[in-house]
């Protein structure tokens, strides 16, 4: 088995983790009130991935839940302590080598203000939706989007 690719990032109520595998099956995710046990098979290949994750806070596994598509398989885990900053996703602080940080998604939310958490409102509706393969949701929702008018050349 091989631990399967995968970037993450926090946010006030919730850490999200895409765990990177194509054409995945048999995909399993467990959660527990300290870790994270991602397992599946992938490809054509059918290469087995499996990731048992100590997470660096406490979860509510009841509210954690997964959304599988055809090229990753995204967590949306739950914190125990709202509003806690995760510096990191693992308890340990040695670096893993499949693991990196989202930083398409990123934002240092820790300092905003009250009245600048209205764009936090969409992540707690995906939580609050987030079911199982039949979801819909963007997988992406960085402020990158290539369908932004451009200006034009002069």
């Amino acid at each position: 088995m091989y631990p399967a690719p995968a970037k993450w990032y926090d946010r006030r109520d919730a850490v999200f983790i895409e765990f990177c595998v194509e054409d995945s099956r048999d995909v399993k995710v467990i959660f527990d009130k300290t870790k994270l046990d991602f397992s599946c098979i992938s490809g054509t290949d059918n290469v087995k991935h499996h990731n048992e994750v100590e997470l660096f806070g406490e979860i509510d596994p009841k509210e954690s839940k997964q959304k599988r598509t055809d090229r990753s398989v995204l967590c949306c885990v739950r914190k125990a302590e709202p509003g806690k900053t995760w510096v990191r996703l693992t308890k340990a602080k040695a670096k893993c080598n499949w693991l990196s940080v989202d930083f398409n998604n990123w934002k240092d939310w820790e300092n905003d203000s009250d009245e600048d958490l209205s764009g936090f409102d969409k992540f707690s509706e995906i939580m609050k939706n987030m079911g199982g393969d039949d979801l819909d949701i963007d997988e992406h929702e960085s402020g990158d989007s290539d369908d932004d008018q451009m200006p034009d050349l002069e």
